[in-house]
């Protein structure tokens, strides 16, 4: 008898539906062809309803505020199928984004080498467990998504024993604290530094001039300054240790080092597919993620014959309603986020855009800074940095700002939805991090994260006003 929790009939057809979507993005892409389009809208609508109940109330009410601003878009607007059409086909191309980054979670999670990397920052000494863990959940955060989360603090419990801490409950509860925020933190730089990440998605998506290659060297900068401000607060936070736990011999890092060397193959596999298909970054993770993922999945079946070709494809057939099952809330988070994002500019009057437009423009130099710190205080109130990140390079491709560097301004929202994601209580990581630690969202994003948010605000806002 199988071990495994058959799933229910409607969870096998909706994660088959969000599949359908996957596919017929795909062949919309490579051959630009509308009937693929309309009927990836028509699947996710099947998605969405059979998905519904579970769905977490988040979700629903995000779902629901697509349905009452596309009534008031067809009541307003004179022409409103065109604009909900391609509301709907932003909606459609994160869906198949999210599933896309979902396939890599298999091979992974079948991975050794994850083990061995796992085990590997876990057992780093005190000084390097920051940066090591950080680091780690960074790259780790690149494959897992959240999924990383949940990995590292189960990973993170089982090693910060009672016994470890020498029976001090006070120092487990401190290593606890410390491990669990550079995982955090780590993990939110991700979406900052990775061509496949959904925010690099977002703005790469909306601002067409714009490349990755003019992104990277100011999110590069912007990474390594968070990285460095979260390792000082963790100095400064946490006890120093003593000098026979500071002397001890740290673990081999070659299992991260072919970990990264893994990733990197993965990532020039997309940036070929972009140029081999003159696609945007965004569209060549939808078809290159998937292929590198079954490619691993062959790699770690080869010793079955065929190349392990036909058993990772029985695989994955196999095993993709269990690994599309759990990202619902995620699709409908981001997809809708994307939806409201574009009708609300489409909604705009051509009176409230020149309006806006004039306000983006007064800013001058001081734009990247207030952009970075409007996305931060909209997300504690509950707007999605996705609603956000997406209203404005929106408004910022149909103004055409001059003067105003387009990879500074557009690092600079991906600045501020990196540090939403420590401090809204409102993200998906923070809830992740509150259901594991038994602790509310509001208190890790204020109490444990305060003084780095703050140092984070105060230090991009100075450099991102130097930097224009």
């Amino acid at each position: 008898m199988s071990s495994r929790i058959k799933m229910p009939v409607t969870d096998v057809w909706s994660s088959r539906l969000l599949a359908g979507v996957a596919v017929l993005t795909v062949v919309h892409l490579l051959s630009g062809a509308t009937w693929a389009a309309s009927v990836a809208q028509l699947l996710l609508a099947g998605f969405l309803v059979l998905g519904w109940t579970r769905f977490s109330l988040m979700a629903h009410m995000l779902a629901l505020a697509c349905v009452v601003v596309s009534l008031f878009a067809m009541w307003r607007l004179p022409y409103p199928g065109i604009v909900l059409y391609e509301a709907a086909n932003g909606f459609v191309f994160l869906a198949a984004f999210m599933a896309a980054l979902a396939v890599l979670r298999l091979p992974a999670y079948r991975s050794r080498l994850i083990r061995r990397c796992g085990q590997s920052l876990l057992l780093q000494p005190p000084t390097w467990r920051y940066p090591m863990l950080s680091l780690g959940s960074t790259l780790f955060g690149i494959v897992l998504n959240f999924g990383v989360l949940n990995l590292f603090m189960s990973m993170i419990d089982k090693a910060n024993t009672l016994g470890s801490a020498q029976g001090r409950v006070w120092l487990q509860e401190v290593r606890r604290r410390r491990m669990l925020l550079a995982t955090l933190r780590g993990f939110t730089l991700a979406p900052l530094v990775s061509p496949l990440g959904i925010g690099v998605a977002v703005v790469l998506g909306n601002l067409e001039s714009l490349t990755w290659g003019q992104l990277f060297p100011y999110v590069l900068a912007s990474a390594v300054t968070l990285f460095l401000l979260g390792w000082a607060c963790d100095q400064i936070a946490g006890p120093r240790p003593s000098a026979s736990a500071a002397g001890n011999e740290r673990p081999s890092l070659i299992p991260l080092v072919a970990f990264s060397l893994l990733l990197l193959a993965l990532v020039l596999l997309v940036f070929a597919l972009a140029t081999i298909l003159s696609l945007r970054l965004p569209q060549a993770v939808v078809i290159g993620v998937p292929l590198g993922a079954w490619v691993w999945l062959a790699w770690q079946c080869r010793d079955i014959g065929h190349a392990g070709v036909w058993s990772a494809t029985a695989l994955l057939t196999r095993r993709l309603p269990d690994v599309l099952g759990g990202i619902g809330n995620e699709v409908v988070a981001l997809g809708s986020g994307a939806y409201l994002g574009y009708l609300s500019v489409a909604l705009l009057n051509p009176a409230q855009l020149d309006g806006v437009a004039s306000l983006l423009i007064a800013a001058g130099n001081w734009l990247p800074a207030l952009a970075l710190l409007l996305i931060v205080v909209l997300a504690q109130i509950g707007v999605n940095p996705i609603i956000s990140v997406t209203f404005l390079t929106s408004m910022v491709a149909q103004v055409g700002l001059e003067g105003v560097s387009l990879p500074l301004l557009a690092s600079a929202m991906l600045v501020g939805w990196s540090l939403t994601m420590v401090s809204s209580p409102f993200t998906a990581a923070m809830m992740i991090m509150s259901r594991f630690t038994g602790i509310t969202a509001g208190q890790i994003g204020l109490r444990w994260n305060g003084a780095f948010l703050a140092a984070s605000l105060m230090m991009a806002a100075v450099l991102f006003r130097l930097a224009s």
